[in-house]
């Protein structure tokens, strides 16, 4: 956060109970953490453990790859990701329809 020139002040933190899997432990404790950068408006919400001190260092990492992201015009890795994805469904569907004959023949 110290590359990025971002305070401490500038974020807002809030501890909200978690959902989804995870049972009773998961829905009695606020263990997932939601940080919002308020000169951006960026927010992120971060589930990944149940414990609440992990949730923060996770959710600090993803602020910072999205401000990064913002600031040099850079993909974060979920967004390489999703790319990758869609350039996959492409060119699979590209290739299946190239193995279906036409059916303007018939």
């Amino acid at each position: 956060m110290k590359q990025l020139d971002i305070s401490e002040d500038d974020v807002v933190e809030k501890f909200i109970v978690g959902s989804g899997k995870g049972g009773q432990k998961l829905h009695k404790t606020s263990s997932s953490v939601y940080l919002k950068h308020v000169p951006t408006g960026i927010d992120i919400k971060c589930q990944k453990s149940r414990s609440r001190q992990d949730n923060r260092y996770f959710a600090r990492i993803k602020l910072c790859e999205k401000l990064h992201a913002s600031i040099g015009d850079e993909q974060t890795k979920e967004q390489q990701k999703i790319e990758k994805l869609k350039r996959q469904k492409k060119r699979r569907l590209r290739r299946s329809k190239q193995k279906l004959p036409d059916n303007k023949s018939i």
